[in-house]
């Protein structure tokens, strides 16, 4: 058989690291099997470990890639500034807290998606969660510093990381909930995500 050239391979690792991402945050990582993972990557079984040397070294870099994309939008607000719709921050708590984000749990960040199963693995995947954690925190809590210094009040770095912690943590707090009871309390799901969203950045 002819080799694959080493474009033809990274796309074939694209193609992995893309499906995982989807099917792991759906579905969780322990309930994905290596060959249904392939044949959703268009790719045979056996080739999984010219590429990944476990699911869990699959898992870690589906967290880098996922979190980085995840970041990329927050980045992207930051740079746009603020706007007729809110400031940045104001933007990504509507749109990480809406209703098309709670019901795509096969994309979207992967903070809420992978939370459980993150502290479940091996720590090379906690690693990789951690640093998208301290993506957002310091990503939050630049932009708490830079509207603290706007309004003229001033925001010591101390409490922009607190700040930034807490929005977090109600952030993912708030979509775990409401994913969870979406299907059978579909009422008290919309509730939580409009109130988290109205207070998160109280």
């Amino acid at each position: 058989m002819p080799r694959i050239t080493k474009e033809e391979k990274a796309r074939n690792r694209q193609n992995i690291v893309e499906a995982a991402g989807r099917m792991f945050r759906a579905q969780g990582i322990d309930a994905v099997g290596i060959a249904d993972l392939m044949k959703e990557a268009g790719l045979t079984h056996g080739g999984f470990y010219n590429h990944f040397a476990s699911k869990d070294d699959l898992a870690a870099e589906v967290c880098n890639a996922s979190f980085a994309a995840s970041l990329g939008v927050l980045r992207q607000a930051v740079d746009e500034g603020d706007a007729p719709v809110g400031s940045p921050l104001r933007r990504v708590v509507d749109d990480y807290l809406s209703a098309g984000h709670r019901d795509a749990p096969d994309g979207g960040c992967p903070s809420a998606s992978l939370v459980i199963d993150a502290g479940r693995h091996t720590e090379e995947v906690q690693r990789s969660y951690a640093a998208g954690v301290e993506g957002y925190l310091a990503g939050f809590a630049g932009e708490f510093a830079r509207e603290g210094g706007e309004g003229g009040g001033g925001v010591s770095p101390e409490e922009a990381r607190e700040r930034a912690v807490l929005l977090l943590s109600r952030m993912v707090g708030a979509m775990v909930l409401a994913r969870a009871v979406r299907h059978v309390e579909p009422g008290l799901s919309d509730e939580i995500l409009r109130t988290s969203r109205a207070h998160a950045l109280d």
